[in-house]
Parts: C-alpha cells; structure tokens; sequence
C-alpha cells in the first residue's frame, strides 16, 4: 500500500535530491522509481524475505527531511562525540545529509576523495558515475530500488591505488526525526594496493520510530585490503535496512565485521564477489530482546579460481526476540581450487525466543573445499555447575557465560578504541552481576 504513497511522494521531494542537473542520474532514480513501482518492499513470498515480514514499514510513510536543515535541533554535540573513535578521520550524517561541519578530516592523504555524496556530485560527477549502480546491479528488490530513487545523500569515499590510510575512517549516520526517513547511499573505491580501515556507525535519538535505508557499494581494488567495520545501535523502535555490497578484484581482501545490538525491525544484507585468489572475512554478532527481529543476510559469490572465505555469525536471543541468518556460498563453475568455510552458533535465552538459521553452499565446480556448520541451543548446565561449585551464584555465572559466548566475536575487531565502543555497548546489554570492566 504505502509502496504507492511513497511513489507519489516523490515528484514532492525530486526536486530536493542531489544531482537533479545530471542527466544519467536523473535516468537511474526514474529507472529505480519504476522498479519500486513494480515490486514494491519485499514480502515474505519472496524466498530471500520468507523470514522476515516488512509491513509495518509499509504501514507508515516515513518521511525525507527535504533540504539540508541545521544541527540545532538535533541531539547535543556530547551524545554525538559518545560515538566518535578518538584515532579516526570522520564524516558524519545527519537525517540523510551530510554535515562538514560536523565531521574531522584534516590530515588526510592527498588526493583522497571523503565527503558527502551530494558534495562530490557536484565537484567530481563523472566519478560518482563511475561507481553509483555498478557494484549492486544485480540486486534486484525492492529496497534497493527504493533507495536508489530517493537517497537524499550518503558518503563517497575513494582511495587511489598505493595510499594506505594511517587512520580509520568513521563513517557515522544519525537519525534524530520522529518518523523521519534515513536514505542513504554511501560509495568506497580502493584502487590497487590501497590499504583501508572503514567503521559504519549507526545510532538515533532514544525511543523514536524512524526508518533507516543505507546501502553501501563497495569496490576493492586488485591486491588492495579493506577492513570495513558496521556497528547498528538504533532506537529500539527504529527500522533499519543495511546493504553492503562488494566486488574484489584480483587478489583484494576484505574483511568485515557486523555488530547489530538495536532497531525494532533489522535487515543486514552483505554480498561479495569475489575475482581470482581474492579472500574475504565476515563475522557477525546480533543481540535481540524483547520482541526484537533481527535478520542477517549473507552471500559470498565465488566467481573465479583459488578464492579464500570464511564466515563466522553469532547470534543471542532473549525474551520474545526473533533471529535470522541467511548465509549463502556460491562457488561458480571457473572458481576452481576454492576454499570456503562457513559458520553459525546462537543461544537461546528463554523458551519463546525465535532462530532461523539456513546455510546453503551452491557448488558447481568440482576442485574445491567447502563447509559449513551451525548449533542452536542453550547455556550448557555443566558450565554453569562448574562455576556455581567455585562460589558463583547461578545467576552471574549464567550472565558471564552468555557475556563471554558474545565477547569472543567483540575480540575479532583489531582497532583498539572501536573494540572498546563495541565492549561499552555490550557490557550496558547485560546485567552486570558476575561481570567486571576490568576482566576484559
């Protein structure tokens, strides 16, 4: 239903979107607006949404601030800077619009390119459409259609080939409307032998409704590394859709880490192809209470020979929460001598907490070395006897075994003070009977 409002709502928000003078982008939005108009938001008949119901987003019309509005009435600068990582350049977005004024990067390299979308439409467009669509082309539902045709701005960020960023770059998106629409399209390029550390902060304004629809298209130079880092800690109303989408070139490799702790309705897709011995690392953590949904959608494509991945998700579900994981391998016919291997473990915490989880490896080539496991369960009641017999009560032996299943995905992330952020954020999740700051 909404599918339509969102469609008439847009000749009223058009003439607000960024690089509206460029006429191939001005193709893409229509293009993306009449597939929108077709699909509309996925449904669970849908094989890849069968688990994940999105009609209460449908039920809303989320709306775009039109025009980049001022910082004033948006959360003070302190609980802004509470997501800041001291060592990192930053760009930061607010309500869909990037805010210079608000973002640090002085000092970085020359001839790196990091700003707001917008901006680099209008300073470098011929490399904007160098990059826009190309990476996410064959993704074809109806949230990145949607994205495409009303994203208000985003992050454009390219190294050139053989600069290696001494810091990390932060990326952080802020959503502070009531009811607001998010819609954010952000670009990485690594040219070769680019080195990279990139973290997505995602956060909003405390008990507030608003959609948050980020997709991210990624391109990683041949033998470059990107280490590309998200962290989702939204308004526990909130509904957020994340895309990341990847393509390695030869010999490239990518590593990302997911951490999803907020938002009411979740959806974290991350797609990669991967070109001739390119290696790519995933990890996740997802932690859902209450009646949370959070869903996590993985596929690796091995499109050519002696490709390298490795896929580690965890999942912790309390109360009435429900959990997704969707992880797929495809190993095409050419990607011979591949080597794959994927993984999922999830604790559930209560009788009514929810997980569907659904590994799947698609292998047409016949030299190859794939894998894959998952485990559903609960506490082992031998580790907690262990700890109850050395003088822990029950209750906190439970809390630092639950603590201790999701801290060893927290240790996975190398950059000291975003792993100490991800910890903070953790440690306020649990009950701290049985857990101390100190121990970590």
């Amino acid at each position: 239903m909404n599918a339509v409002s969102y469609i008439e709502h847009y000749q009223a928000v058009s003439l607000a979107l960024p690089g509206r003078q460029l006429a191939w982008l001005n193709a893409l939005r229509e293009e993306a607006l009449a597939n929108f108009s077709g699909s509309g938001f996925p449904s669970p008949r849908e094989e890849e949404w069968k688990y994940t119901n999105v009609s209460p987003i449908e039920k809303k019309l989320f709306k775009p601030l039109i025009g980049q509005a001022s910082y004033a009435d948006s959360p003070n600068r302190d609980w802004l800077d509470s997501y800041r990582l001291a060592d990192a350049w930053t760009l930061v977005v607010v309500d869909g619009h990037f805010f210079r004024d608000l973002s640090a990067l002085e000092g970085i390299p020359e001839g790196v390119i990091a700003s707001g979308l917008a901006e680099t439409l209008e300073k470098h467009p011929e490399r904007v459409e160098a990059c826009l669509g190309t990476v996410c082309s064959k993704e074809k539902h109806g949230f990145i259609a949607f994205n495409t045709a009303f994203f208000s701005d985003g992050v454009f960020v390219d190294v050139p080939a053989d600069v290696a960023l001494e810091k990390p770059l932060q990326l952080i998106y802020i959503s502070t409307r009531p009811e607001g629409l998010s819609n954010t399209r952000s670009i990485i390029a690594l040219g070769e032998n680019a080195r990279a550390s990139v973290v997505e902060t995602y956060a909003g304004s405390a008990d507030q409704a608003y959609l948050t629809a980020a997709v991210t298209e990624v391109r990683v130079g041949g033998n470059a590394e990107l280490d590309l880092y998200k962290v989702q800690s939204e308004s526990d109303k909130a509904f957020h859709f994340g895309g990341i989408y990847v393509v390695q070139e030869r010999s490239a490799r990518f590593q990302q880490h997911n951490v999803a702790f907020g938002g009411l309705l979740v959806r974290n897709e991350i797609h990669t192809e991967l070109r001739k011995g390119a290696e790519c690392l995933m990890s996740g953590l997802f932690l859902a209470s209450r009646r949370q949904h959070v869903d996590n959608h993985t596929l690796i494509h091995h499109a050519e020979p002696y490709g390298v991945s490795r896929e580690v998700y965890r999942g912790i579900l309390a109360d009435r929460a429900r959990g997704v994981f969707q992880g797929r391998i495809v190993v095409h016919p050419d990607a011979q001598k591949t080597d794959a291997e994927m993984n999922n473990r999830n604790l559930l915490l209560s009788e009514d907490a929810e997980i569907d989880t659904k590994p799947q490896l698609e292998i047409l080539a016949d030299d190859v070395k794939c894998a894959h496991g998952v485990t559903v369960g609960q506490l082992d009641p031998e580790s907690v006897f262990y700890l109850e017999s050395r003088g822990v009560d029950e209750q906190s032996a439970r809390n630092m075994l639950t603590f201790a299943f999701a801290h060893s995905m927290v240790e996975k992330i190398a950059l000291d003070s975003l792993r100490a952020l991800v910890q903070t954020q953790l440690l306020n999740l649990f009950p701290q009977a049985g857990i101390r700051r100190d121990w970590l």
